[in-house]
């Protein structure tokens, strides 16, 4: 299992939207979180250890309605 962190800045007005359509549309996105700064929303994805990060961040985010732009962290190990 891979966990990747992706910001999201959307078109004015429409993090809300997009959020949802994140939330709903899309199984590996397990939690969305409005923030402040250069991005508008968080989303924390878990994908299978075969699906390709690169075609699931272009093929299933930046092309909800409403996104604009998007930058990927790369998780390696996760401390509890």
């Amino acid at each position: 299992m891979q966990t990747i962190f992706v910001m999201v800045k959307c078109q004015l007005g429409q993090a809300y939207d997009v959020a949802d359509r994140a939330v709903q549309g899309v199984p590996e996105v397990s939690e969305v979180h409005s923030i402040s700064g250069q991005y508008d929303l968080m989303m924390k994805c878990y994908l299978s250890d075969a699906e390709d990060i690169g075609h699931f961040v272009t093929g299933k985010l930046q092309t909800l309605p409403g996104v604009k732009d998007t930058f990927t962290i790369i998780t390696f190990k996760a401390f509890t």
